[in-house]
């Protein structure tokens, strides 16, 4: 990935290293985000087989967190990181990721609370065949120092 294309997805998502997973945001309104990510060899949960499918659920997770950064952008806000609550109904129709594999990865804001819980539909294609759907139920606190134990004093 080149650099100007990394500095465009971390402007929008918190997360940095081998722990970025996406490669390019494709779209990121207020209804949701699309972006995008290849399978590699360098991913942290790879092994001989590829990466296992339940690693979806995190990348359903940083393209919401794309979302979430562009809205904090959008309201001149920094961004800043969210928490991933949990999944209702994940279903990878394969085991496991190949290396390879171009994933595209959407996320649609079914709910976002003002108190920061959120829930979005999310699915995982490759080419035109879907291949993983969850519904992920996120929290963006007002200060995400406070959960983190973040504190000056």
């Amino acid at each position: 990935m080149n650099d100007a294309v990394r500095a465009a997805v971390e402007r929008l998502v918190p997360h940095r290293g081998g722990m970025l997973w996406l490669e390019r945001i494709l779209a990121c309104d207020g209804d949701g985000a699309v972006a995008e990510a290849v399978v590699r060899e360098d991913h942290p949960f790879f092994d001989v087989a590829g990466v296992p499918a339940w690693a979806g659920i995190e990348y359903m997770a940083q393209c919401i967190a794309a979302w979430a950064g562009g809205q904090a952008l959008a309201r001149g806000k920094p961004v800043s990181p969210g928490f991933l609550l949990g999944t209702r109904r994940y279903d990878s129709r394969r085991p496991v990721l190949a290396v390879g594999t171009r994933l595209r990865i959407e996320a649609r804001r079914e709910l976002m609370g003002d108190n920061g819980l959120g829930m979005f539909a999310c699915r995982i294609l490759d080419g035109d065949e879907e291949i993983a759907v969850a519904n992920v139920s996120v929290f963006e606190p007002p200060d995400p120092d406070a959960y983190l134990g973040n504190t000056n004093e």
